[in-house]
């Protein structure tokens, strides 16, 4: 097994997107990239702690590959807007990769150069692709929010 961490706005609906995939094993959401331990959503919303909302993916690279969880990633979201997708705004929604490996690095900045080549966004893509540091599970009733609740998705 592999795991994957992407931030692309709300984690809820990136999170419901990446568990229809066949070869996902599980997803958590959570917040990575901040300099507070233990971040609470609360915290995480006043824009001073510099987490992410995340979701980890772990899934199995023999049924599923990494270009291919990329792949969803470019398209889930707008990597061309800075800290906002949608009508959420602030640093938690930036678009980002977190990387576990340098194979994942060089896939993940291969992917985006070969977007900005072919021009298919309008804009300059802004997504962030860094290395992973410590992952903080979000609150319970943020994991599979969208299925909890019984909505198909939120705005992505």
């Amino acid at each position: 097994m592999e795991v994957a961490t992407f931030g692309a706005g709300c984690f809820w609906g990136v999170e419901a997107k990446y568990r229809t995939i066949k070869g996902v094993i599980s997803t958590q959401v959570g917040y990575l990239g901040g300099k507070l331990k233990n971040p609470t959503y609360e915290e995480v919303c006043t824009d001073n702690t510099g987490h992410a909302e995340v979701v980890q993916i772990t899934f199995d690279p023999k049924i599923v590959k990494y270009i291919e969880l990329l792949d969803i990633f470019w398209k889930c979201h707008n990597p061309t807007t800075l800290n906002r997708q949608g009508p959420d705004i602030g640093t938690q929604y930036r678009s980002a990769i977190f990387y576990h490996s340098e194979e994942q690095k060089i896939e993940a900045e291969k992917s985006k150069l070969k977007l900005d080549e072919r021009h298919i966004y309008k804009d300059k893509i802004v997504t962030e692709i860094t290395p992973t540091s410590t992952f903080y599970k979000a609150e319970e009733y943020h994991q599979q929010y969208l299925e909890k609740k019984g909505l198909a998705s939120c705005h992505i």
